[in-house]
């Protein structure tokens, strides 16, 4: 059976050009049958038929002089963000099939004070998460994390070198051998939300770099629900994605 590269065949299913249909792929947006595509050059079976989960719109959340806070959908890197709203400063990040709440300085009087408010640990970060594993009671992880970068950024529990980093989950609800938990973050290491848990025997549900992947969900059931910085407080509802394990 003849065989050719995910992404030449999505782009002519699709009719689009070769590099769309890679990024596609590379955002997790495509699958085939209940299986995410993982690998845009693997080479599968030439009358595969893909499926395209349509991108979602950044949302605006709230502005005024000094801040943006935006609601970002899965899948879509920070740096698009960031495109779409070029004129302002970026405050924080969220991986890319993360969705919810981040935020843009409008001036750099504005900037210099939240910087201080990160870094002083000051901002209120409060996450949901869909984990395998049953969570019955609050449980707290602060072991330091180191981060490798390179083309893709990878973190690790490392008690001699890693970064201080603070973790909190709340029970919210447990569905068989699933939990929904609430997640509050004091530091904001890269995947810190991820390591952590995945170090408490509790992966989250559709991370398949430090978690549990899954046929049923096509991104990482992470969501960042509520910040609070100053006297503001944002919040972002829960996608629909969470509701499916019976949350």
């Amino acid at each position: 059976m003849a065989k050719e590269k995910a992404y030449k065949l999505l782009a002519l299913q699709e009719g689009i050009t070769n590099s769309k249909a890679k990024e596609l792929i590379d955002k997790g947006l495509v699958t085939v049958g209940c299986k995410k595509v993982m690998i845009a050059r693997r080479e599968i079976s030439a009358d595969t038929v893909f499926k395209v989960k349509e991108m979602q719109s950044v949302r605006k959340i709230f502005e005024d002089d000094d801040i943006l806070a935006v609601d970002k959908p899965a899948h879509m890197n920070t740096s698009e963000v960031e495109a779409t709203y070029k004129d302002y400063i970026l405050l924080n990040r969220l991986d890319r099939e993360t969705s919810g709440v981040m935020l843009f300085a409008k001036n750099k009087e504005f900037q210099a004070r939240a910087i201080k408010e990160f870094k002083e640990n000051k901002v209120y970060k409060e996450y949901i998460a869909v984990v395998d594993g049953k969570v019955a009671e609050e449980m707290m992880c602060d072991l330091p994390i180191t981060t490798i970068k390179g083309k893709t950024a990878k973190s690790k529990i490392d008690k001699k070198n890693g970064k201080s980093a603070k973790t909190t989950v709340y029970p919210l609800m447990i569905e068989g051998h699933k939990s929904k938990v609430k997640v509050v973050i004091e530091t904001g290491r890269t995947h810190q939300i991820r390591v952590h848990l995945a170090h408490l025997n509790l992966p989250i549900i559709g991370d398949t770099l430090y978690g549990k992947p899954s046929t049923k969900v096509h991104r990482m059931l992470l969501h960042s629900k509520l910040t609070k910085i100053f006297n503001y407080t944002f919040e972002s509802p829960e996608p629909k994605e969470f509701k499916t394990y019976g949350f």
